[in-house]
């Protein structure tokens, strides 16, 4: 669930807690998965995520399929990203990520990287916060290099910018044509062509 080393939560120094205690910060959550009920189950996390107290959805990408990034030996991936409003702190959504996750079958390997997965969250930015500890770095660290992120983020928001790095469009164009390319819409569920 994002770039972190340890499925955990994280603390916060008191200084960074202070100040997020009782705001309400944007953030930004990938969400992906490549088994054949990912799709269904990219729906089932929105609905999860919207029921967590302290937690708005405020609006999600459409779904995009793309080619597995790291380890080719597996399906192809569907993925979207979703706006969030929330009063929780990086480390407790962080948990409510890792909880979502767990709860609809993902199994997290100490030795498997970038297989196949049933459901992965990411949560890539937590307003304009760069944070880097044991459990938790934001942004997360490789949102910039991988357009199955930042083709649906770009959808949503054609200027965001990554905290710390800058216009994520910039980051996009430096992207591989063909590996942009390969990041396709899928249709609205129930638009999908008949055969």
């Amino acid at each position: 669930a994002g770039g972190r080393a340890q499925p955990s939560a994280a603390t916060l120094p008191a200084p960074c807690a202070r100040r997020l205690k009782d705001t309400k910060v944007r953030a930004w959550i990938g969400l992906g998965g490549n088994r054949a009920d990912s799709g269904a189950l990219l729906v089932e996390v929105l609905a999860r995520l919207a029921a967590v107290p302290g937690v708005a959805l405020l609006r999600r990408s459409a779904t995009y399929r793309s080619p597995p990034w790291g380890r080719q030996d597996q399906p192809d991936y569907v993925n979207a990203v979703a706006e969030l409003e929330t009063a929780l702190q990086p480390p407790a959504l962080l948990q409510q990520l890792l909880e979502i996750e767990s709860s609809l079958g993902r199994q997290r390997s100490a030795t498997t990287r970038w297989g196949p997965r049933c459901i992965d969250l990411d949560l890539l930015t937590y307003g304009a916060l760069t944070l880097q500890s044991k459990d938790l770095e934001l942004p997360h660290p490789r949102m910039h290099l991988r357009a199955f992120v930042l083709v649906p983020l770009l959808e949503l928001d054609s200027g965001f910018v990554i905290p710390g790095r800058g216009p994520a469009a910039d980051y996009l164009r430096a992207i591989d044509a063909d590996e942009v390319a390969a990041v396709v819409p899928l249709p609205p569920a129930g638009m999908e062509q008949q055969t």
